[in-house]
């Protein structure tokens, strides 16, 4: 057994398909498979189960696969901080975002790092729910995610940074931009624009207006929230989105109270094993979020 041998398999789990992996790693299929099959012969059971459209772990494979996702993961981070500790501050850090994160909560962030860090390069990656964020972090190619909280994720630690209220995002000249607030009553025939459905603020938005009783009407789906409030400031449509820092141009968001504050911030396998210039760019971000709150 080999840690090569338990990297496949693992990315074999996430995958569903020993073909997937193949192409990403640039070998054949049955070489992909020589690794499941040496891993089976040495732990006596079976690991996948073929279906029709792929595989999926056993049972005897589920705990092989949290074990070694773990273990890679740890053995990894521990490698790039004794790189660190040969080559003193370099490298990288590696930062997964939404479309929206790094304009309205890291720019200011972004900046100061650069100056104080020169020789670190920050690397980031566009990621369009925090379900990829996750995976992203479990093996172990990300050091940090900004991503909206949600509920426990096992081996991720989320830190909440900020809490950001909803507000009701229309154009200046339309006739509720006058409202100091709206509640859900000033929803009745109002269409507004969809928030992606994968994604944790459209799921926290569904389960609010559960509670309240409400069942909008939706227009036209986007892809992000810079998205919903570009169309709502162009006239073609209104968004229900959580209020943004820096927030500009001829919109007019009106509140809305009765919606409970999104909370946004950072996710990591293990905030004791993260680098020093990792720690210090989320340190960065929070600094600089916190100003603006």
């Amino acid at each position: 057994m080999t840690l090569d041998d338990l990297r496949v398999f693992v990315a074999v789990c996430r995958a569903g398909s020993l073909s997937a992996v193949a192409r990403d790693l640039g070998c054949t299929q049955s070489a992909v498979s020589q690794h499941v099959k040496r891993l089976e012969r040495e732990t006596g059971v079976s690991l996948l189960e073929r279906q029709p459209r792929g595989v999926v772990p056993t049972r005897a494979g589920r705990v092989l696969e949290t074990a070694a996702a773990d273990g890679i993961a740890g053995l990894d981070l521990a490698l790039r901080r004794l790189r660190e500790m040969v080559d003193g501050e370099s490298g990288s850090v590696r930062v997964a975002t939404g479309a929206t994160t790094v304009r309205h909560f890291m720019a200011d962030a972004v900046v100061a790092f650069r100056r104080q860090h020169p020789r670190v390069n920050l690397e980031f990656r566009t990621e369009s729910s925090s379900r990829g964020c996750f995976d992203a972090l479990a093996d172990s190619s990300l050091d940090l995610a900004w991503i909206t909280l949600g509920g426990p994720v096992r081996g991720i630690e989320q830190r909440p940074v900020m809490d950001l209220p909803w507000v009701l995002a229309v154009p200046a000249d339309d006739p509720l931009a006058d409202r100091s607030r709206v509640g859900a009553e000033d929803l009745l025939g109002v269409r507004l624009l969809r928030l992606p459905p994968n994604s944790t603020s459209a799921a926290h938005l569904d389960a609010a207006f559960a509670e309240l009783g409400v069942r909008p009407e939706f227009d036209t789906g986007v892809a992000d929230w810079d998205t919903a409030m570009l169309l709502a400031e162009l006239g073609l449509g209104r968004a229900l989105v959580p209020e943004l820092p820096g927030v500009r141009g001829g919109l007019r968001l009106i509140p809305f109270p009765a919606l409970r504050p999104l909370s946004v911030g950072w996710a990591v396998r293990n905030w004791t094993a993260l680098s020093p210039s990792a720690r210090a760019f989320a340190d960065a971000v929070v600094a600089r979020c916190h100003r603006q709150s």
